[in-house]
């Protein structure tokens, strides 16, 4: 891991889209409330939290892996060789198969990268 990084990522809550409480109403993903009388809209106490720029993690921390490694997608042993094992974790594409993960893991390992989904 990163000496940079000192600060944990903090969790988010779960942003309800307004109108999501009901049983029959199934919303995907973040919806601004436009209602005239809506209560999220007006930023009512009791409602539902809304999607702010206050829960934006800090520049150092932004994007990366809880761990604190990037997240590298991996096809192909060839893709190893740019990692760097102070920064970079490996995370072994789902479409490679059993044959060559292994090849995968044994020279990720020999170079002391960090595999995600071993």
């Amino acid at each position: 891991m990163t000496e940079s990084i000192n600060q944990k990522k903090r969790k988010k809550p779960n942003f309800r889209s307004p109108g999501a409480n009901h049983k029959k109403i199934k919303k995907r993903g973040w919806r601004n409330p436009r209602g005239i009388d809506s209560k999220q809209r007006k930023g009512k106490r009791e409602t539902p939290k809304r999607p702010n720029i206050g829960y934006r993690q800090p520049k150092k921390i932004r994007g990366l892996h809880p761990s604190g490694y990037t997240d590298n997608l991996v096809h192909n042993t060839n893709e190893l060789e740019k990692l760097d094992k102070e920064k970079d974790a490996v995370r072994i594409a789902s479409t490679v198969s059993k044959k060559k993960r292994e090849t995968i893991i044994e020279k990720a390992k020999k170079q002391e990268l960090k595999i995600l989904n071993e």
